[in-house]
């Protein structure tokens, strides 16, 4: 198995960036013999050259600048690991991998990654949204630091996660001006028998809302219903019915989408949870995450 030499690699940096032997030289504290041996030793290695001459200086060849760029990359990153190895901030942005659930609204789910990007550190968000049984087994596998749903992992998992609360918040019901115009009379019967766009049945959501019709003896028209909740929202904008929202975030959707609001409930609750593979959360970036959230949820 071959190795690179790091300090071979390393003398042609310093050439590369100082322009020609001389700088290196006087850089690295060595001769110009020796560091013309360690590039030659380079290049054996890689089996390219890596210089030409141009006039008094030493220009790099196309392989020279595809070694630039990787040993770049390679001493940055060793300048990261000091760094962080002796707590100095770092320049290099923070990567978090988030997976969201399809059933998650997307106002919601914005409103909670939001406090990641003011953060002192830059932050490089990963966003994945899947099924909520495809992102647990990411999570299982590390391929991502936090999951976000609308309800807690299932206790009978094969593996192990951690649940936590983020917040909960009543429903608000919505829909474009001229149907909510028509429906806000009389709230909540007025729901009855009135065109409802719904999420799947097997989402927290729907349960709650099924049991708060219930309760208050309404039985609205069921237009559709809908795995992921943006297209829920585009046909509520269509005008085909009224729908659920988060309490949290109406005021964002009525400002943004043109929604009017209907009528509200604090009896019927959404929760949403973040779900780690740790019990201990050490991610600044999940930590922002939990911590900013319950706040806005306690607002």
């Amino acid at each position: 198995m071959e190795f690179l030499n790091y300090h071979h690699l390393r003398y042609f940096w310093v050439v590369a960036k100082e322009g020609g032997l001389r700088k290196a030289a006087d850089k690295l504290h060595v001769s110009q013999p020796t560091i013309s041996a360690q590039i030659a030793a380079l290049e054996g290695v890689l089996g390219e050259k890596l210089f030409r001459r141009g006039g008094r200086a030493l220009a790099l060849t196309e392989a020279g600048h595809r070694v630039l760029s990787y040993a770049e990359e390679i001493f940055s990153l060793g300048q990261e690991l000091l760094d962080a190895a002796r707590q100095r901030p770092s320049a290099r942005p923070l990567r978090v991998h988030i997976g969201i659930t399809d059933s998650m609204p997307k106002l919601v789910s914005y409103e909670i990654i939001k406090p990641i990007f003011k953060l002192e550190q830059p932050v490089q968000a990963v966003c994945r949204e899947g099924k909520a049984a495809d992102l647990l087994g990411q999570l299982a596998a590390h391929r991502l630091d936090i999951v976000l749903a609308d309800e807690p992992a299932p206790s009978s998992l094969p593996i192990k996660v951690f649940n936590l609360l983020l917040g909960e918040c009543g429903v608000t019901f919505c829909a474009e001006p001229k149907l909510a115009a028509t429906l806000k009379r009389k709230f909540p019967k007025s729901l009855n028998e009135a065109p409802v766009l719904l999420p799947a049945s097997n989402t927290a959501l729907r349960q709650s809302l099924e049991k708060w019709f219930q309760a208050e003896a309404i039985r609205p028209h069921v237009v559709a219903e809908f795995d992921d909740a943006a297209l829920m929202k585009v046909a509520a904008m269509d005008g085909l019915g009224f729908y659920a929202m988060p309490t949290l975030v109406v005021k964002e959707a009525v400002a943004r989408y043109g929604f009017q609001i209907i009528g509200r409930t604090e009896d019927c609750r959404q929760q949403f949870y973040a779900i780690s593979a740790e019990r201990k959360l050490t991610h600044p970036a999940v930590l922002a995450i939990t911590s900013q959230a319950r706040a806005a949820f306690s607002d």
